[in-house]
């Protein structure tokens, strides 16, 4: 379980940095382990690279959910832009990353997290935060756009991702 835990941590790093080559042997070198104990523990590096974007997903998708309990749509939509703006910009180099594996826990997790996203959006929609020309695969295309633009900038910091997500929000809402 630790070899594992390892392995997980050190592949979550190497995801992390834009220029890393993900191999086994630099996996098992970051986690001070040996490439054959690394394979033992996954199998493969596909196996390993999902269940690491699979486990940083994890959280995020729990606190996307909790989202939806909030008393008024429009902060919980407000919020969840934000967290998505701010893990996407994050984390985008990891769609590059993933280019050509199979990916069946990351592409669970991501159903979720759309569904999430999806559930909220109508949820705003019906309170009328959000105009009904918009469906959620606009909101998920501008949050990817937003986010690689933040995270590509020389100019990224949290004022920058709060002036994006105002300007989103003044789009999304209906017109008078």
């Amino acid at each position: 379980m630790r070899n594992r835990r390892l392995a997980l941590d050190a592949t979550k790093t190497l995801l992390a940095q834009r220029e890393a080559t993900i191999t086994v042997e630099a996996i098992a070198r970051q986690a001070g382990l040996g490439a054959a104990t690394v394979v033992r523990a996954f199998g493969n590096k596909e196996a390993l690279v999902d269940a690491a974007v699979a486990d940083l997903l994890d959280p995020f998708i729990q606190r996307a959910r909790d989202t939806l309990s909030e008393p008024d749509p429009e902060q919980a939509l407000r919020a969840l832009l934000l967290d998505l703006i701010e893990f996407q910009s994050a984390h985008w180099i990891i769609g590059e990353q993933l280019r050509g594996l199979t990916v069946p826990l990351t592409t669970a997790r991501r159903a979720v997290l759309r569904q999430t996203l999806d559930d909220l959006v109508a949820w705003a929609r019906e309170n009328g935060v959000v105009r009904d020309d918009i469906d959620a695969t606009v909101v998920a295309m501008l949050l990817g756009e937003v986010s690689y633009a933040i995270a590509r900038s020389d100019e990224a910091s949290p004022r920058l991702t709060e002036s994006f997500i105002t300007v989103i929000m003044d789009g999304l809402r209906p017109h008078q």
